[in-house]
């Protein structure tokens, strides 16, 4: 047994080195992240997107059907009014207790809340990873090319819905 593993033991170190000259020789695959992110696909479920009007109001108007829809209950909708409009005052959601489903945003009729392609959610404290609606709103050069109007039901919006 001895003379046999004596015997065999240099072609199994050079089998070995040379696959690891194989490996070496082949091109870099590595992401340099922070510089460089990863395509995602297009129907990637990333962090929650809250969307506003072209004219800057807030798609959401607090009608918590995201909230009741949501599995896990991570989502938390305070609605209050203007004479004229209705909003959401306080819309969070804890990110650690997401599942990312998708539920939120099949059950919003106004198409307020989408997920968006973003996947970087490390922190270091628990306490950051609950999005408040300030973190989550589109800023306004996204929602300049939106040509939906404010309107009381999704059926009067000219745009037909994609279902």
């Amino acid at each position: 047994m001895a003379l046999r593993e004596v015997l065999l033991g240099p072609i199994y170190i050079a089998r070995a080195l040379l696959t690891t000259f194989k490996h070496n020789t082949r091109p870099i695959v590595t992401i340099e992240y922070p510089e460089r992110q990863k395509a995602v696909p297009p129907r990637e479920r990333g962090k929650h997107i809250l969307h506003r009007y072209a004219d800057g109001l807030e798609k959401c108007v607090g009608c918590e059907l995201c909230a009741i829809a949501c599995p896990v209950g991570c989502i938390v909708v305070e609605a209050a009014e203007n004479p004229g409009e209705r909003y959401a005052k306080r819309y969070e959601i804890n990110l650690l207790r997401c599942i990312y489903c998708g539920m939120c945003e099949e059950a919003c009729p106004y198409d307020a809340i989408t997920m968006g392609p973003r996947y970087d959610l490390a922190d270091d404290h628990p306490d950051k990873f609950i999005a408040v609606k300030e973190d989550m709103l589109e800023p306004l050069s996204a929602s300049v090319g939106d040509t939906a109007v404010p309107s009381g039901a999704p059926s009067a919006q000219p745009v037909p819905r994609k279902w």
